[in-house]
């Protein structure tokens, strides 16, 4: 029997622009769907585990829309809850070489952010769960979104289940005061923390030294020194952070820095050539989290997630849709590209 991982979050309505199109020239849009903890959920189940997904999307049909969308993939969302007014949606516009992606939003008045915890059985949602993972957008949504996500967490670690969280933080959702205010408390219930130099800093107060992430240099002793400091407050089993190296936007170095509180562990470096970057945070906490919850020590975990975001990188969309076995031949080597017959 597959191991159940439980993701919290919430899922939106992508429109996107065609062909590297501006949003000002565009007449059409690209759909899908996708939210940080719903890619995790599909991803995994696309590794063969038990992806569960808990949210609260509208009763109408794009909420149905959103809901079939995970089912496609095998994701479980029986837990889901419909009401409220809207699902919300991003627009994206994708960038290339020297021009920023951009993203906008309208999601003010989702379904999830006015949200009651008695709308979730989280004993029964549990039940059998290896795992509960969720994210720094979820609070940030609301105050009642961040109640959920608290009510969620502590309702884990009471079962035994190991949690972790992708600190995400969105300056276009809350500030960093409120941020730091509410993510140090919800971290006191959290065993496996996950994000970048920039979440650490802006949700936790926690900054690497000499690092510029615009110059597409790293200096990983900042990191390590970021690293000890959130163990020492938080006592977290595992901290990693995706490591992204800004050439520009169509070129990144991607790895990861991992530590278990007695050894760091910097994986592999990808040089990426970026077709779609959106969820690629996501799609390496997938792989780090189905490394952890299949036994993998630390490193390989770590190395299956950097294998796992670099493929995503090239994957339109939010979802993951690289197999376990491509992950598996990234991670030996063979990132050649050649065609597979």
């Amino acid at each position: 029997m597959s191991e159940k991982v439980v993701t919290l979050g919430e899922i939106m309505l992508r429109l996107s622009t065609p062909d590297f199109k501006r949003f000002v020239q565009a007449d059409t849009f690209d759909v899908t769907y996708g939210g940080g903890e719903a890619n995790v959920a599909a991803a995994l189940c696309n590794y063969g585990l038990n992806g569960t997904f808990v949210t609260k999307v509208p009763d109408n049909p794009i909420g149905q829309s959103a809901i079939n969308h995970l089912r496609r993939y095998g994701v479980n969302t029986q837990y889901i809850v419909r009401g409220g007014d809207r699902l919300g949606i991003y627009f994206l516009e994708t960038g290339a070489s020297m021009r920023a992606s951009q993203v906008v939003y309208d999601r003010a008045g989702a379904s999830i952010a006015d949200v009651d915890v008695s709308e979730f059985d989280f004993d029964k949602i549990l039940e059998g769960a290896s795992w509960f993972h969720t994210t720094g957008i979820t609070p940030a949504l609301s105050d009642k979104a961040a109640a959920l996500t608290e009510a969620a967490l502590k309702a884990a670690k009471a079962k035994g289940i190991t949690t972790s969280i992708d600190l995400n933080y969105r300056k276009k959702l809350w500030t960093k005061e409120k941020a730091r205010e509410v993510m140090t408390k919800l971290c006191k219930y959290v065993d496996v923390c996950i994000g970048n130099e920039e979440d650490a800093d802006t949700t936790l107060g926690f900054k690497a030294k000499d690092t510029d992430v615009t110059k597409g240099e790293l200096n990983l002793e900042g990191f390590k020194d970021v690293f000890k400091q959130m163990k020492a407050k938080f006592g977290f089993k595992y901290i990693a952070s995706s490591l992204r190296e800004s050439h520009s936007a169509s070129d990144n170095g991607w790895s990861a820095l991992v530590y278990d509180g007695t050894d760091f562990y910097h994986t592999k470096q990808y040089n990426v050539r970026i077709v779609d970057r959106v969820g690629s945070g996501d799609s390496f906490a997938s792989g780090f989290i189905y490394g952890l919850v299949t036994g993998m020590p630390m490193p390989d975990a770590a190395e299956f997630g950097v294998a796992a975001s670099a493929i995503k990188h090239t994957i339109p969309g939010d979802l993951n849709h690289a197999t376990l076995s491509e992950v598996k031949e990234l991670v030996k080597g063979d990132g050649s590209g050649r065609v597979q017959r």
